[in-house]
């Protein structure tokens, strides 16, 4: 049986769609990914993650099933 894998998901609290980042990842990692600081508008810290909030408003990280 093959492991389900998982993609990270950018989501936009505005008018912008939804944008695949990762694909790929087993559960664990994807998890891995969403508990990082620096995958949310709200509570990252990086100049990059800035620059995602300044251009596109609030955002966030999710993980979903990778078909």
């Amino acid at each position: 049986m093959t492991e389900q894998k998982f993609k990270i998901v950018r989501m936009f609290y505005e008018d912008y769609p939804e944008k695949t980042i990762k694909r790929g990842l087993t559960l664990e990692e994807a998890q891995a990914w969403c508990k990082d600081p620096e995958t949310s508008s709200s509570t990252c810290k990086s100049k990059k993650a800035r620059a995602i909030f300044a251009k596109y408003g609030e955002w966030f990280d999710g993980y979903a099933e990778d078909n």
